[in-house]
């Protein structure tokens, strides 16, 4: 038995170790490769405009809160390729220093990359008319006691050689010749220096005031410390010779108003709005109204705004202050033009100055408690039990209204910063008797988790309304017309049900089945086998992941639109150049190739199996929550490069606000890809068991493997701290 174990444990060693050695190239994610030097009439016959990032892949998809200048970018190149006929390509670059001579080789058609115009770029490349202007400044951490150009001797200032911050930085040295420069890999973008110096890993950096006053937004760790430029044009970078392109850019730029007006304060109506031509919402980072999940903007709110937003040709802007308090606060301060939060009317306890549309939603007011407690079935069952609430929320009144009644419930405040969801998990282990919620979140959490109960309705009918300024009756009136013409319509039911109603885990009441009963694991073992090989993978890991993303049923589709045996988004897909995502072999093809591609953004330091988790987690969360839950690490002192009992620990802090609200991707239900790395390691296990035998077995597997791995036999356990091993 002793010696079957060890056997087991050298298999795993390599079967996980041969994982990392086979890699394969690198997949890229634009599929779209030619030389194309001509003007806006050439770029036409080619139907395609590439536009050229500076940023690596995992920067990709990050959740606009307050507006990341790239973010922007991207969105307004969309619109204007679309608005030529022309399909968007986005084509991204490892290196800033490489961004303009691509564009001059003809691989790319503009550069979108908050790009400041200098004297020195534009001897190589015409620029558009502005679309903003910017302050390049020295950013430290926030405490920091640096304040003028004479606190800088012996500091250290970490940049780009490529960027214009590389030569106002010289300049500066020939004043200060104490300052140290230290010369920043062009790998990393300017978004994770500011994050290596909010981490106490570098003393300071330079970056341009609009992409400081977005990551402060949701960091307040750094502050911008000294202006070191007067405001500088920003603009978009074309071939010299492209003249017509640059023309019609600028015509584009000129009609697109809401590029230059993006971060000032309005307090104004629908007509300025329309002018403007963005619709700024203030709203929450939660799964009930706006979040990320695989790269995808998704939220209940979001979606219903989104529609109305487009129907008016108008960008939509998702602004998230810090706490729920602010709402209000900064609709009245004009940082927003309407609240989108799931907010309760009540005309009662309304703030001056705002008022509230006709309602969009409705709910009821429910309790909940732990799936293995007996139901409550009258409201005198309550007598003694305790339910928790924020005592600003509209719980509050309704648990003080039951004690009225005559109803002997102790009520316990929650911290005002406690999310209902919190609250609810907090039930689910125990620290807390009962929960009261609107029905709408307990759905929600219904759909991935068993160990809650949806209890008594405590109130029936409670309407949510979104909020506006008294002085924005018009854009009220818009907002009432949208809502009256699409409340119980098809549009709008069938996103109740999306978010509310579907079981978003398509494995939850199916039977946990290991053999098909044909002596496989899966009806697809060829093709996993294929592909698995192909990519460097353990054909048994991709099973048990097919597995829990799809239970082996080519034609799944989930709640979010994900299809096929290893549930790839659309967009994922055809990013890698996959069309049908429900055949079988397209499908597995698919999977195992943007597992690859999550894998390979991982560093080769970190251990054979922790790469491993760390894949498997952001397929299924998104790769940028695993980045934030490994910052998050490195704060708390746990470890960055072990997923077990550290990384996952503060992936499931990313559920609070306390936490999330800092983290550059937001809010996440932690405890889905927490679940889901743990299911997939105990399925792989009890794959790996099931033919362990014919596998050892073969001889020349061991010998070969012996030759190919002799150091992995050196090892002890890969797996600690993981006893179900």
């Amino acid at each position: 038995m002793r010696k079957n174990a060890c056997r087991c444990v050298v298999l795993i060693i390599v079967l996980f170790s041969v994982n990392a050695l086979a890699q394969p190239p690198r997949p890229a994610k634009n599929t779209l490769s030619y030389l194309e030097t001509g003007d806006l009439e050439a770029i036409k016959k080619r139907g395609v405009f590439r536009i050229l990032m500076p940023i690596p892949s995992e920067y990709e998809d990050i959740l606009p809160r307050q507006g990341f200048p790239l973010h922007y970018e991207s969105i307004v190149l969309e619109k204007f390729a679309k608005s030529l006929k022309l399909t968007p390509e986005f084509i991204y670059v490892d290196k800033r220093d490489e961004l303009i001579p691509k564009l001059l080789a003809g691989e790319a058609d503009i550069i979108a990359a908050n790009l400041t115009v200098t004297d020195k770029r534009k001897k190589l490349i015409n620029f558009s008319i502005p679309y903003e202007t910017a302050i390049e400044q020295i950013v430290s951490r926030r405490g920091d006691t640096l304040s003028s150009l004479k606190d800088l001797k012996g500091r250290t200032v970490g940049v780009h050689e490529s960027s214009s911050f590389w030569e106002t930085i010289q300049t500066l040295k020939q004043k200060i010749p104490q300052l140290k420069i230290k010369k920043m890999d062009e790998k990393i973008p300017t978004e994770e220096l500011l994050e290596l110096v909010s981490d106490g890993k570098l003393d300071l950096t330079v970056a341009d005031s609009n992409l400081i006053n977005a990551f402060i937004a949701q960091d307040d760790s750094l502050k911008a410390a000294i202006n070191l430029t007067e405001s500088r044009p920003i603009a978009w970078g074309v071939r010299p010779n492209a003249v017509e392109l640059k023309k019609t850019l600028d015509l584009f730029i000129e009609s697109e108003h809401w590029l230059k007006s993006k971060n000032q304060l309005f307090k104004d109506d629908w007509r300025e709005i329309k002018q403007r031509k963005i619709l700024r919402v203030l709203t929450r980072n939660n799964a009930a109204t706006y979040f990320l999940w695989r790269g995808e903007i998704l939220g209940f709110e979001y979606e219903l705004l989104k529609q109305f937003a487009q129907a008016h040709d108008l960008h939509l802007e998702m602004i998230v202050p810090s706490g729920r308090d602010q709402l209000v606060t900064w609709l009245k301060e004009g940082r927003g033009d309407m609240v989108a939060a799931s907010l309760t009317i009540n005309d009662q306890h309304r703030p001056d100055g705002v008022q509230f549309t006709r309602f969009y939603h409705q709910v009821d007011e429910v309790l909940v408690s732990r799936s293995k407690d007996k139901a409550l079935l009258e409201l005198k069952e309550l007598t003694g039990r305790t339910v928790t609430a924020r005592q600003s929320s509209s719980y509050w009144a309704t648990l003080q209204s039951l004690r009225a009644q005559g109803i002997n419930v102790n009520i316990a405040a929650a911290p005002e910063d406690m999310e209902t969801e919190e609250i609810i998990q907090k039930v689910a282990e125990g620290q807390f008797d009962l929960a009261i919620a609107d029905s709408h979140i307990v759905d929600i959490e219904l759909t991935t988790r068993d160990d809650i109960q949806r209890d008594l309705v405590v109130k029936q009918d409670v309407r949510h309304g979104w909020m506006v300024r008294d002085n924005s009756m018009d854009l009220k009136k818009k907002l009432d017309q949208y809502i009256k013409e699409q409340y119980r319509g098809k549009f709008y039911n069938l996103l109740k049900d999306k978010y509310f109603k579907n079981k978003h885990a398509i494995n939850k009441h199916k039977k946990s089945r290991v053999d098909t009963g044909r002596g496989e694991i899966s009806p697809y073992e060829l093709l996993t086998r294929k592909y698995a090989q192909q990519f460097g993978f353990d054909w048994r890991l991709v099973t048990a992941q097919m597995y829990q993303e799809s239970g082996f049923d080519p034609l799944a589709k989930s709640w979010m639109g994900a299809l096929g045996l290893m549930q790839v988004m659309p967009k994922t897909g055809a990013e890698f150049g996959f069309k049908n995502l429900s055949d079988p072999e397209e499908g597995i093809h698919a999977g195992v190739r943007y597992l690859a591609w999550l894998r390979d953004r991982f560093k080769d330091e970190l251990s054979v199996n922790d790469r491993m988790w760390f894949m498997l987690a952001s397929y299924n969360a998104g790769l940028g929550h695993v980045i934030d839950a490994r910052r998050l690490a490195v704060k708390k002192n746990w470890d960055e490069n072990v997923w077990f009992n550290h990384v996952e620990k503060a992936m499931l802090l990313l559920s609070k606000p306390e936490f999330s609200k800092k983290a550059r991707y937001g809010y996440v239900r932690g405890q889905e890809p927490v679940t889901y790395v743990a299911n997939i390691r105990d399925r792989f296990i009890a794959y790996q068991r099931l033919v362990q035998q014919s596998i050892i077995m073969v001889p020349e597997t061991a010998e070969l493997q012996t030759q190919l791995y002799p150091q992995l036999y050196l090892g002890s356990n890969v797996y600690p701290q993981t006893q179900q091993w």
